[in-house]
């Protein structure tokens, strides 16, 4: 089922115009706070009107302002989940579940998840008991989740569901998002404007800047590009797909390998043979011309420079292809100019081992981890 989304919206100073796409799987709505992603998710759930637009769903047309069709919100089977739980308190976490079933009564099944499954899925079977009250805020986020699924959407809307959490909170629901992306078999829309959040979970990222979209494509694509990371320049970089070759209990390090070749990190807790995400930030990684020695860099990669382009005032992105496979360096314009980086030249890049961020790891098919 894919979601097509072509709207236009002014108000007052504000002008928003979209038009993308979302098939299965989960689509980010990426960009910098007031660009318009929370818009766009009010738009398609039907709670704003747009002055123009069409929204399809698969092969339905939930808003066509030209043919005056404008299916009400009620009847669109979409759900959302916000940055806040928004559970009833007077009601306990069963409760809570069940009026998500309620919504569901006459509706085809379209997760192909039972309820005992979405209560696995997220882990809250332990808290069906319990009052709102008495929930953490990860606790509270699942609960919102496992409701919204069980109203048997055909979309789910998530608008920064990580917001109000802290780190810890974070890193348990971004296992139980990867676990639902995985096991869904829906449509999922997610705002974001966090980088990592963004690498780990989605496969398509649409770029919104100022109410339209700059670009949209896949999620390697985007984040390697610095003119579209818009938190910071510096967190533009690479992911790679790997898999889990080995641990090194004595020298607490996990062999990766995969296209690109073979890369030392951390001791990850993922099993041999897991796959993971690898996010390379551009500011981690080195070129040089030959291959350096005596250098502290556990990770040398040969490849061939596709180009440079600017990337800031005093710096430069460099692409490599490395094996079919894309790197972005951060470079300095000096450092440009003294090695005399020019398209097709062989080059080495050199990506440091120990700068990754432990909670970027995770569970399910794929987890994230910064290098």
């Amino acid at each position: 089922m894919t979601l097509v989304v072509d709207l236009q919206l002014i108000r007052g100073a504000f002008a928003l115009e979209a038009a993308f796409t979302a098939g299965r799987g989960l689509t980010a709505l990426f960009g910098r706070s007031g660009s318009g992603k929370t818009t766009v998710i009010d738009l398609v759930a039907g709670l704003v009107r747009p002055d123009h637009g069409i929204i399809t769903l698969g092969d339905e047309t939930l808003l066509d302002t030209g043919r005056l069709i404008a299916i009400p919100a009620h009847r669109r089977r979409i759900a959302t989940v916000f940055q806040q739980p928004r559970l009833l308190p007077h009601l306990t976490v069963r409760q809570n579940l069940g009026y998500g079933r309620w919504f569901a009564k006459a509706r085809p099944e379209t997760t192909g998840l039972t309820e005992d499954g979405i209560v696995d899925l997220l882990g809250i079977g332990h808290l069906l008991s319990r009052s709102p009250a008495g929930l953490s805020g990860g606790e509270g986020q699942r609960v919102a989740i496992g409701r919204a699924l069980l109203s048997r959407p055909r979309l789910l809307l998530m608008d920064e569901p990580l917001a109000a959490l802290d780190e810890a909170r974070k890193a348990e629901i971004l296992s139980c998002i990867e676990r639902l992306r995985d096991a869904a078999g829906i449509p999922i829309l997610y705002v974001s404007h966090a980088v990592a959040e963004v690498a780990r979970l989605a496969a398509t990222v649409v770029v919104l800047e100022a109410g339209r979209v700059a670009a949209m494509g896949p999620t390697d694509a985007i984040l390697r590009r610095a003119d579209l990371v818009p938190v910071h320049d510096a967190e533009a970089g690479a992911l790679l797909d790997m898999v889990v070759e080995a641990h090194d209990e004595e020298l607490g390090l996990t062999r990766l390998t995969g296209r690109i070749g073979r890369l030392a990190v951390p001791r990850l807790s993922q099993d041999v043979g897991a796959e993971v995400r690898i996010r390379v930030p551009a500011r981690d990684v080195l070129v040089a011309l030959r291959a350096p020695v005596g250098l502290s860099a556990r990770n040398l990669i040969c490849g061939r420079l596709l180009g440079v382009s600017p990337a800031g005032e005093a710096s430069m992105l460099a692409e490599i292809d490395c094996n079919g496979v894309l790197l972005a360096a951060r470079l300095t314009r000096a450092s440009v100019r003294d090695l005399g980086l020019e398209p097709g030249q062989p080059v080495f890049a050199i990506i440091k081992s120990v700068a990754f961020d432990p909670q970027g790891v995770g569970t399910g098919r794929l987890a994230a981890v910064e290098i």
